[in-house]
């Protein structure tokens, strides 16, 4: 593909330049505090126009507030949806071999990399369009503003996540989703766990303690999640290595089992999350069409909590189902905090329709089988996109081997070949990412299940974001103090 003829219109996006210095440790920290309190203004800045209030606490405004680190309703309504769905279409087009790009190449990575922006700016817009119409549910007085509001805030998030990259700690990304999750978590223990417990509390009798516990249950599962996530995320295997050029230095390649972090589950999650949003202005097409719709996703209309409409809520058809379950225990539709006896209920006894296209009566599956298919296609997509994304960073054998063959490394009792210590990498890599990419989908899909406080999957997102800032905040440190080794990494 001539992805060439793009270079006239790339010229014209503007970039953020890299630091003409190496930073300090120190130095990088005040960029990444100083972007953090932007999102986190942006965050907690309601657009004009819009009634918080009336956005209804449902489960499918809690995922796409997770997985986007947005929040509906302020500036931060896309959030970094733009950035996902952008990198999830490239790795699309170039897996298949539609487009083709030397990763290793200067100039073309800078070409991937314009086109990666150019595109993440239309997205934007539309996604602003589609929210603002099927979500937000504005007065059509306020519309156009209420677009470019959304949009314009999510064109900050594009250039801050480019800022943080080449002027902070980590990925703008990982620390916006790891903002806003622990900001959910912290708002939900306060906002419905802790008063719902000290109800149950002070209401005494021989009942409280156990009805105590229950009301504490999604933050029981909330510190289960984290504490196995930060178990998981130290797993490792490690290869010997040894210095060519000096005998008796050596080292070990440490391979994780979550080889490629949590980044399956942001894929898998935002491409699911993003059908169901772009479908949404779909919601009241009638006739054979509507049939087609239907089959696809099923929309009812909700209520907000002023009484008024709250637009189409997903209640059944193909989409619905690879979503996470419709109702969590600390609903208070069904029971309220921590009732998870009519939880499990619910989840029993509950069906979910799904529309034939030439229509007829739907077909009503149980909540219990909507998980297990939830669970199956957000696996198989976590091991999709975890294969695609090895390739695309630079993560396969073959990259590995050339970086160490190039430091000087090599595997003690083998010849000094990259071919070799590819062959040797082969045994591990390929199995430790889909085995990596399938746990992720498992715990992510069991966090949501029990109902934990921040989506659940929220709280295996924070946990390997949080770690994978920790480890790079000791490298810097490292790097700092042995300003030698920076060579050595690079």
């Amino acid at each position: 593909m001539g992805i060439e003829k793009l270079d006239p219109i790339l010229k014209f996006i503007p970039g953020i330049k890299k630091p003409e210095r190496p930073l300090s440790f120190r130095e990088k920290l005040k960029w990444t505090g100083l972007i953090m309190i932007i999102y986190f203004a942006m965050f907690g800045t309601p657009a004009f126009g819009v009634n918080i209030k009336d956005l209804t606490s449902n489960p499918f405004l809690t995922i796409l507030n997770t997985i986007f680190a947005a929040r509906i309703g302020t500036l931060m309504t896309v959030g970094i949806a733009p950035i996902v769905l952008s990198s999830i279409v490239l790795q699309l087009l170039s897996g298949t071999g539609i487009i083709n790009m030397d990763m290793n190449n200067p100039e073309q990575k800078g070409r991937f990399q314009s086109i990666q922006k150019l595109s993440a700016i239309a997205i934007a817009f539309i996604e602003a369009a589609i929210l603002a119409r099927s979500v937000i549910l504005i007065s059509q007085s306020y519309y156009a503003l209420v677009i470019l509001q959304l949009a314009l805030g999510a064109i900050v998030v594009i250039f801050l996540d480019e800022t943080m990259v080449k002027w902070g700690i980590t990925s703008g990304i990982n620390l916006f989703i790891a903002g806003g999750i622990a900001y959910s978590i912290i708002a939900g223990t306060l906002t419905i766990l802790i008063p719902e417990a000290s109800g149950a509390i002070a209401a005494g009798g021989a009942a409280a303690l156990s009805q105590a516990l229950l009301y504490f249950g999604p933050l029981f599962f909330t510190i289960i999640i984290f504490m196995v996530s930060i178990y998981v995320l130290d797993m490792k295997i490690e290869l010997p290595l040894v210095f060519s050029q000096f005998r008796g230095v050596g080292g070990r390649l440490p391979i994780p089992l979550l080889y490629i972090s949590v980044l399956p589950v942001i894929l898998a999650t935002s491409l699911t999350v993003s059908l169901s949003v772009w479908v949404r202005p779909l919601a009241n097409v009638g006739g054979s069409a509507g049939n087609i719709v239907h089959f696809f996703a099923y929309f009812t209309n909700g209520t907000s909590s002023s009484g008024l409409s709250s637009g189409p809520t997903l209640s059944g058809g193909l989409l619905y189902f690879i979503q996470p379950i419709g109702f969590l225990p600390y609903s208070t539709k069904y029971g309220g905090v921590g009732n998870y006896n009519s939880y499990f209920y619910i989840l029993a006894t509950q069906t979910a329709p799904l529309y034939m296209p030439w229509g007829g009566a739907p077909i009503l599956i149980p909540e219990w089988e909507h998980f297990i298919i939830y669970t199956l296609v957000l696996v198989g997509l976590c091991v999709l996109f975890g294969k695609f994304w090895v390739e695309m960073a630079g993560m396969g054998p073959k990259n590995v081997a050339e970086q160490l063959q190039d430091i000087g490394w090599q595997i003690p009792g083998f010849r000094r070949d990259p071919r070799t210590i590819e062959s040797i990498l082969n045994k591990y890599l390929p199995t430790i990412t889909i085995l990596g990419s399938i746990f992720v989908g498992l715990l992510a899909a069991f966090a949501s299940l029990t109902g934990a406080i921040g989506n659940g999957m929220g709280i295996l997102l924070t946990a390997g974001i949080m770690y994978a800032v920790y480890q790079q905040l000791e490298q810097e440190r490292m790097i700092e103090s042995y300003p030698t080794l920076n060579k050595l990494l690079s």
